[in-house]
């Protein structure tokens, strides 16, 4: 199961939203919104920018975001979306 930092933590009450580990096992964290869940994020394979920093640092997760940020950009920009919450809480 995903451990949740408590800077994910942070991240998700400026969204205004509710983060808890995913029910599904194939992902990392489910997004909730007054109680109703919208959304379930990160792939539970794949590493995030809060991995990156504890396992190499700062540098190399910073370039890790800068990628994950040029590949995903179409995403990210549609607020509410999947690809928008996994930026902000996972990756940011």
């Amino acid at each position: 199961m995903y451990k949740i930092t408590s800077r994910q933590k942070k991240i998700a009450k400026f969204l205004k939203v509710d983060i808890l580990p995913s029910t599904n096992e194939n992902k990392k964290i489910d997004v909730y919104k007054n109680g109703i869940k919208i959304v379930s994020i990160g792939a539970s394979g794949y590493k995030d920018y809060s991995i990156y920093l504890k396992e190499y640092g700062k540098e190399y997760a910073n370039e890790r975001q800068r990628l994950y940020k040029l590949r995903h950009a179409q995403d990210i920009k549609k607020k509410g979306s999947p690809g928008y919450y996994a930026y902000l809480i996972l990756w940011s």
